[in-house]
Formats: structure tokens, C-alpha cells, sequence
């Protein structure tokens, strides 16, 4: 395997795409959305709603002027002592959790201030005058003629708030990331996804300004349909990379990555909430949130059980820790389902699994508390170090394993857990990824110089203690049970507990190998051998590649598909589905 074989851009090519489905750059974007008004009428309305985050003084220059009538939607916003009194219950003050926020867009502005920019609108078209409302909320004071979307995947607006953009509605640009990212996960990317999806069946043009002025605009037949057709094919999301205090460089280079970063602790290879897609629409390339592909076609994508279950949500996620040359994670614990509903609102839980997918000599995992060991005295341990005292002996406390390349240990909720340095994990996990509490990180400060967040007394509310050495050691490490075999292939169930909804298959394989997704999403990582490819048995898609350490999802209405060697020695696959 070389550095180069992991594709960090993933990109699916639109089959039938035409020359006139997108444009790319300013000059044809805002002409394409020009003739569209035109064709509309002498004083047409152009609505171009804002996901948060898209850069509004970039269209405005592109689609303002002298000429127009130019509304902000922002204008009638309710006052901001307003909202933040109406969004205080579910932000709370703690600096990473809040609680999840049920509101709909039209709930953060002004009926009146709404009524008085639609006057606006309308006096405009009678005086014969072409109108453009621009911003988040627009369709809310005009249905318009022409409706563009702007949108924007969240592993972008993520780094444009390190950079200093501030949250939609507030005046925070240099405040603390960690509360910026809480304000935009518990409230504003929810009511903006649910007003985008209310929208999505009217929207003329799709635009993507993910790339500072190299827009890229997708005609909006065109994009629902490559939508509608991606959920009858495998197809991979695009992976992005973060730094992290304890980060290693394992996936610097066997990725390719930049060199800018100190490291690279995380990997997040299939979130798709937070990643993105990469489609081809003939030479433009656009990037949309993947989370528009659950929320859009969430039955054929999950399957009818798996969406009955959880709705339009994905369930699992893939993602990598890159502990070699870095150090260990922090000890933390994760809530029970009853916790997490009741104290943030989501209706199931983070239990996971660690799949080493690299190991060095030191690799370990620290998973349960030891036998006998004193869960008051451990705590009590962890509190002094935190006044400045002493670190805690973790080891006098917790199990600290051994783990090699190929090890799967289950972490259901409530087990305390975290990766030693000298691994690089696969961490294969129920989606609600940020209710990590934090009981112990090792005295570090974060990167950005600030104490990193501790959630002791969350933690120890969660933490169940009979999971001790004797259940871990029965429950927890080394659960491989064969499945079934054939000529040149092996299936083994591996990994996750009985009171996790994730089911785990390996299959290692010499020759092809038949997989079914029997009505539920699979999601595959390639974790041995250099390359294998996808195929149809049917030809119903398109053989497609993947590469060592590479995620790829599988619809559930893709039913049938065979995945074969593409490279010398044995390869093998991981596989978690939602067990039905």
C-alpha cells in the first residue's frame, strides 16, 4: 500500500449529467440565476436562503447592485436579548452540552419586521424592479420566483468558527469554539435542516460556496435527482481530519495529509451529519452536506426498519483515533440511554467499539474499572489532581489491555474507556457523538490553550461499576464467534456486546464475497489488504474501488452486492448494520 491509495476526496460522478445541470464560478452562477428571473418575469423575486455559515457579502456582490431591490431577512430578526432568552434553557451554561432545540425557523423572527420586508418586496416588483432577498430565513419573507439554496456542510462552518465567524444570530466571534460548535449542534444546524428540507422540493438552484468565490451551482431537477439515484449505489463520504492534544501521525502519512497540523488525532471517515459529498455534475464538482441524503431519501438509504427505529438519522459512525506518537485519550464514560434523553434530549445513545486497526508494541486499551477497586476513592483521586494535587494512579483503578491489530473491544454505554498511545482505532459507534464526559484527561491543556472540559460529576452519575475485570474480561475483549465460510472467504460476528444495537461482521476473504444488506444500511471498512472492489451482481451499479483503511456506505436498497479483492494476500472487511 502506498500513501496516495486513501482517497481523501472522494468524488461520485452523476451518470447523465448534462453540460447545463451546473455552473461553476460567479460569472455563469449568477447568470444561470439571472435568466431564471428573467424567464419569470420583468420584476421577478430571487430568494436565496442561507444554511449558518454561508458567507453572505460573497452573493450579495455576485447578485446585488443598483439595479435590485437588495432585502436581508436578518432585519427582521426579534431583538437579540430576545433570542438568547429564548434559546437559554437549551444552551445551558456548561461549555459542551446543551439540549436539543425544537424550533422552527420562523420562531427567530418578527411577524411584523417579516410583513414590512415583504411590503418592501412587493413595492419593488409594482415600481418594476427586480427584488433579491439574501440570507438565512429569506423564504420567509418571500416564496419568490426563483428560490437558490445556499448551503453548507458543517465540517466547514466548523473551521470558519475557529477563524472567527461568529454563530447566526449572536455576536460572538471570539468566543470559546467548544460553545460556538454547542450553539450550532443543539439549535441553529436543526431548525435550519428542518427548513431546508421544507423547502428542498421548490428549489430552483442549489448553490455551493464551500470554496471562498469558486461557487458552484447545481440546476435543483438536477440535484434531486442525483440525490434519488445515490441511494441505489455504495458510495463513500469525504473525510476530514482534526489536530488534537493527544494526537499521533500514523494517518499523516499513511494519508497524505498536510504537514501544517501538529498531528492528527481524529479521523472522521463516515459521520454524515458532519461530512460532506462530493458530486460530479460533468466537470463541476459540488459538495453538499451528506446529512441531505438521510434527511431527503432516509427509508431507501437506512431501510424501512432502521428508519421506523431512528428516523431520518444515521445510526452509525466510523471514524479514526491516531494515538502512534501521541498520547493516550482521555478516561471518560458515556451516558445510558434514560440519561441521555432525559438531561440532553436524544433518543438513544453513544455505545461503541474499538476495532485496532494499527497497533505499535505499547498499543493498549484502558476499558472497566479493576476488581475491587474503590469508584469514591478513584473519584476523589481525580479531583485532587484537578486542584492541582497529584495525577491519579488510572491504572490502580481501571483495566489497562493489551491490544493488537485486529483486537475489537465492545465499549457499551456506562463502561469507562479510552484508547492508550501507540494505537490507531477504528471506532465504530451509535452517532451521538459529542456526550463523551471527560472523567480524567491527564492534566493536559487543549490546543487551544485552554483546560480541556471535565464532566466528573456527569460521569460518575453514568459509570456502571460492576463492570469490573471479571465482566469485561467475559463480556467485552475477544468476541469473535465464526459465522460461516466458503471457497476462499470466512465470516466471523465480532465486537459489539448484546446490549449494543450495532452488529459487527468480518469477512476475510482471498476470493469474492456475497453480502446482502437484508433491509438495513451496512457500512464497510476495508481493514486488511490494499484495495477491493464493489460490485452489482446484477450490474444494477457501477463496480467501485476502494482502498486500504477506506469507509464506504451501502443503501439499504441497494439489497445485493459482492465485494472481491483487488491486490495480493488476504483482505478483509468490517461491516456494522443495525441489528432488526
Amino acid at each position: 500500500m502506498t500513501a496516495a491509495a486513501y482517497d481523501k476526496f472522494p468524488t461520485i460522478q452523476i451518470p447523465g449529467a448534462r453540460a447545463d445541470d451546473a455552473a461553476h464560478g460567479w460569472p455563469a452562477s449568477a447568470a444561470a440565476i439571472r435568466a431564471a428571473a428573467d424567464r419569470a418575469g420583468t420584476a421577478a423575486v430571487t430568494v436565496v436562503e442561507l444554511y449558518p455559515g454561508a458567507r453572505r457579502d460573497e452573493i450579495v456582490a455576485a447578485l446585488g447592485g443598483d439595479a435590485v431591490e437588495l432585502v436581508d431577512p436578518a432585519e427582521a430578526l426579534k431583538p437579540a436579548a430576545e433570542i438568547e432568552a429564548m434559546l437559554a434553557r437549551f444552551l445551558t451554561e456548561d461549555r459542551v452540552f446543551g439540549y436539543l432545540a425544537p424550533f422552527r425557523m420562523a420562531e427567530f423572527f418578527d411577524r411584523a419586521r417579516l410583513a414590512r420586508l415583504a411590503e418592501r418586496v412587493e413595492a419593488a416588483r409594482a415600481a418594476g424592479r427586480p427584488a433579491v432577498v439574501i440570507g438565512t430565513g429569506a423564504a420567509l419573507v418571500h416564496p419568490g420566483d426563483v428560490l437558490v439554496y445556499a448551503d453548507m456542510p458543517r465540517w466547514e462552518i466548523q473551521r470558519r468558527m475557529r477563524a472567527g465567524m461568529p454563530n447566526w444570530t449572536a455576536h460572538n466571534p471570539h468566543e470559546d469554539f467548544l460553545r460556538k460548535y454547542k450553539r450550532g449542534y443543539f439549535v441553529e444546524w436543526r431548525t435550519a435542516d428542518r427548513h431546508k428540507m421544507a423547502l428542498y422540493d421548490r428549489v430552483d438552484f442549489f448553490l455551493d460556496t464551500t470554496e471562498a468565490d469558486g461557487p458552484r451551482l447545481v440546476h435543483g431537477p438536477a440535484m434531486r435527482s442525483a440525490l434519488a439515484g445515490l441511494v441505489h449505489r455504495p458510495f463513500r463520504v469525504v473525510p476530514f481530519f482534526d489536530p488534537g492534544v493527544w494526537g499521533g501521525q500514523w494517518m499523516r502519512e499513511k494519508f497524505d495529509l498536510p504537514a501544517e497540523a501538529p498531528n492528527y488525532a481524529w479521523g472522521f471517515d463516515c459521520v454524515p451529519e458532519e461530512n460532506s459529498l462530493r458530486l460530479a455534475f460533468g466537470p463541476v464538482v459540488t459538495e453538499i452536506p451528506a446529512q441531505n441524503l438521510v434527511l431527503r431519501h432516509p427509508e431507501a438509504l437506512l431501510g424501512p426498519r432502521v428508519h421506523a427505529r431512528f428516523g431520518p438519522e444515521f445510526p452509525i459512525r466510523f471514524d479514526f483515533l491516531d494515538t502512534i506518537g501521541g498520547g493516550n485519550l482521555s478516561l471518560q464514560v458515556h451516558p445510558d440511554t434514560g440519561y441521555i434523553h432525559d438531561a440532553f434530549g436524544m433518543a438513544y445513545t453513544q455505545d461503541e467499539s474499538y476495532y485496532i486497526l494499527e497497533a505499535g508494541p505499547e498499543a493498549a486499551v484502558y476499558l472497566g474499572l479493576k476488581t475491587g477497586a474503590s469508584v469514591p476513592d478513584f473519584a476523589a483521586a481525580i479531583e485532587t489532581a484537578q486542584a492541582g494535587g497529584p495525577h491519579p494512579d488510572v491504572e490502580r483503578y481501571v483495566n489497562r489491555l493489551p491490544a493488537r491489530k485486529h483486537d475489537h473491544f465492545s465499549i457499551p454505554a456506562g463502561t469507562v474507556h479510552c484508547s492508550g498511545h501507540d494505537c490507531v482505532v477504528l471506532e465504530i459507534s451509535a452517532t451521538p457523538f459529542i456526550f463523551t464526559f471527560k472523567l480524567w484527561d491527564w492534566g493536559r491543556i487543549g490546543l487551544d490553550g485552554k483546560p480541556r472540559p471535565v464532566h466528573l460529576e456527569h460521569g460518575l452519575r453514568v459509570l456502571r461499576e460492576e463492570r469490573d475485570t471479571a465482566w469485561v474480561e467475559d463480556n467485552l475483549v475477544g468476541r469473535v464467534e465464526a459465522i460461516a465460510s466458503g471457497e476462499g472467504w470466512r465470516e466471523e460476528r465480532t465486537g459489539l456486546h448484546p446490549l449494543e444495537f450495532i452488529e459487527t461482521r468480518r469477512h476475510w476473504f482471498t476470493g469474492p464475497v456475497e453480502h446482502d444488506t437484508g433491509g438495513s444500511v451496512h457500512v464497510v471498512n476495508l481493514v486488511a489488504g490494499s484495495r477491493a472492489v464493489v460490485e452489482s451482481p446484477s450490474g444494477a451499479f457501477a463496480p467501485f474501488a476502494v482502498a486500504y483503511a477506506e469507509t464506504f456506505i451501502v443503501p439499504a436498497a441497494v439489497g445485493r452486492y459482492r465485494i472481491r479483492p483487488d491486490g495480493p494476500g488476504e483482505h478483509a472487511t468490517l461491516r456494522a448494520s443495525v441489528r432488526i
